[in-house]
């Protein structure tokens, strides 16, 4: 498979150099090693390559990039970024201030960032198709791969040591050395795309050992070895960015820049970009190829799910995207935030989590709605650890973002049109829907009600199966017009089996950062025939002022007194109480923070300690 290859376009003008040095063998010896912090050095003793970008890198004018292991949400407000932080073994992230734009620049350092292989690429890849070719062993998973192209590397490659001189090797007389600045040069104009014809192989001055191996230096050799791999098995020049796991959106709009949406340095342009819309026209379709779902005139469109778990859209050819084909990716979050997490960000607060961790471990029914990127899907993943630990859960989506703690766990995708398959073959999710009533479940999670599955949901609700489920609504008010019109067609009288309505946005503070919060917590209370309207109140809305959350609804909650107080058997003179759990509960959220539980899965199984002790229990 050819490789996924784009141009580099970096934002400053490259350091020049004398000399090359041997930093893989002699890093210590380099005068801005020396004045590395402690962690950079540590960093460039195991990935030599970052000084080399360091060296080209004109610190004279904008300093020595400031190091992290990790990036903390205080870094959000720093104006002139120039800073570098590690995303893998191999890869670096450098974000760099742009002053006279509103993005800054993301540039990925690699270990073939310095060293243009072009010459020797095609020459090496004919060599291990000969080897590989002729290998009993038949590689299935992408370890196995990487592992056997590692290995018959090594049989086609002389790695040079530094005091070795070429004419030795090869018995020829040494060619003149290139200078460093004609390296970068040459690197900055090179296309990764191996050449496999023989005729432009006739011409290349790659040195090789009497017996056929190429004669490389350590750099190079490990450049090679990353560029195979990276483009070979893996997703080629988007490795960097699905690796950062700071990213929340990857974009290509055309020919140009790829962007980044970054949760700290929020919009980014990145230094790998496209130039021509042919360029961007072969990388999509290798990439539609890559993840087995080709794409085509006839079927430009593809929404499909990378290998990590993210999410992908691809729009294929200038008929239908006028600046040439283009992609976005919503990155995939392995660890994906706890409610405590969303507290800390202030998109919801203690209170307002207490109370929905008693609605939702008493199967009321719930809605997470909001405009798109409001953060919807997010927070329906963080509400999951409230539902009761010994629950059996079915998850039904198109495409699979929903991340659930709980074992008892059904995990069922849709396969529509565009899915390698065709009408007879496809699994809609209202199917999908209807199957998950005959399996018994205790929560039934939908990724997002759209269409005909909203009447399966609903019907699910009154015969007693709690659904929570995110929806495209900026209010209440729209949010049941929407689901009382085509295509959902829900009748206004049923419309109260829906117990609760989060109404989620992204909003911007007078600091003009944007930030995601819960705009108001509505219990529907139901259908009015006199007035032909619909009654909901409003348990929790968020004061934008103070950027806290008030509890207006606090002793007229028709859920926590009528729904569940009348389910446990609580007295009518008792049932005010139930505001008293409401504080129980967050108090015992507020106690897990400060233990330091943050993590998602941590929280989830101290959560279930709590309730295997009793002091969740509800006694009156």
């Amino acid at each position: 498979m050819g490789s996924l290859s784009a141009n580099i376009n970096l934002p400053f003008q490259p350091e020049e150099l004398d000399e090359e040095d041997d930093i893989y063998s002699n890093y210590e010896s380099s005068a801005l090693y020396r004045m590395l912090p402690a962690n950079a050095k540590e960093y460039v003793a195991h990935s030599p390559h970052l000084l080399e970008y360091l060296q080209m890198f004109p610190v004279n004018i904008h300093g020595i990039p400031l190091f992290f292991s990790e990036l903390k949400r205080e870094l959000k407000g720093l104006e002139n970024p120039n800073v570098i932080y590690p995303v893998n073994e191999f890869t670096f992230i450098h974000i760099f201030s742009d002053p006279e734009d509103v993005r800054n620049y993301y540039i990925p350092i690699e270990p073939s960032f310095m060293h243009s292989v072009s010459d020797a690429m095609p020459l090496i890849e004919k060599k291990l198709i000969d080897l590989i070719d002729v290998l009993e062993e038949d590689p299935i998973t992408e370890e196995e791969r990487r592992e056997v192209l590692k290995r018959v590397l090594k049989e086609v490659i002389y790695i040079k040591k530094p005091d070795e001189n070429i004419a030795m090797l090869t018995g020829e007389a040494e060619t003149g050395k290139t200078g460093f600045k004609d390296k970068i040069v040459k690197f900055l104009n090179t296309d990764f795309t191996a050449q496999k014809e023989t005729g432009e192989l006739a011409g290349s001055k790659i040195s090789q050992t009497p017996d056929g191996k190429v004669i490389l230096s350590m750099a190079e050799y490990r450049s090679i070895e990353y560029l195979l791999i990276r483009d070979k098995i893996e997703m080629g020049i988007l490795n960097p960015f699905l690796a950062d796991t700071y990213n929340e959106d990857i974009t290509c709009d055309g020919v140009g820049p790829i962007f980044v949406e970054h949760k700290i340095f929020k919009g980014l342009k990145s230094a790998v970009e496209f130039k021509y819309s042919e360029e961007i026209d072969e990388f999509v379709i290798k990439m539609a190829e890559r993840i087995k779902r080709p794409i085509t005139y006839k079927n430009p469109i593809v929404d499909a799910t990378l290998p990590d778990g993210s999410r992908i859209n691809i729009v294929y050819g200038t008929e239908i995207s006028k600046h040439g084909s283009n992609f976005t990716i919503r990155k995939f979050a392995e660890d994906p935030p706890s409610i405590l997490a969303l507290i800390e960000w202030k998109t919801t607060d203690y209170m307002v989590a207490g109370y929905l961790w008693i609605c939702i471990e008493f199967g009321m029914s719930l809605f997470m709605s909001g405009e798109t990127a409001s953060g919807k899907t997010t927070s329906l993943n963080a509400l999951t650890s409230f539902i009761a630990p010994e629950s059996k859960i079915v998850t039904i989506e198109d495409t699979p973002e929903l991340q659930v703690p709980h074992k008892n766990w059904t995990r069922q995708v849709s396969k529509g049109k565009g899915k390698g398959e065709g009408d007879g073959g496809d699994i809609t999710m209202f199917d999908l829907l209807r199957a998950a009533l005959r399996q018994r479940p205790n929560y039934i999670l939908v990724g997002e009600i759209r269409g005909s599955e909203g009447a399966v949901a609903f019907g699910a609700m009154q015969t007693g199966h709690p659904v929570m489920s995110t929806f495209h609504a900026a209010s209440v008010e729209k949010l049941i017009q929407r689901l009382c019109s085509d295509p959902i067609n829900i009748p206004m009288t049923h419309v109260d089996n829906l117990n609760l309505v989060i109404i989620q946005s992204a909003v911007r503070r007078p600091d003009g950062s944007t930030v995601r919060r819960m705009l108001s917590i509505n219990e529907l209370v139901g259908y009015d025939p006199e007035t032909g309207g619909f009654s909901f109140v409003s348990m929790f809305v968020w004061n934008p002022v103070t950027d806290e959350f008030d509890f207006p609804g606090k002793g007229s909650s028709y859920l926590l007194e009528n729904k569940i107080g009348t389910l446990l058997g609580i007295p009518d003179n008792k049932k005010s109480e139930m505001y008293f759990e409401v504080e129980k509960r967050a108090k015992i959220l507020q106690r897990l923070h400060k233990a330091g539980y943050m993590g998602f899965w941590d929280l989830y199984h101290m959560m279930t300690k709590v309730k295997k002790q009793g002091l969740l229990k509800i006694e009156f």
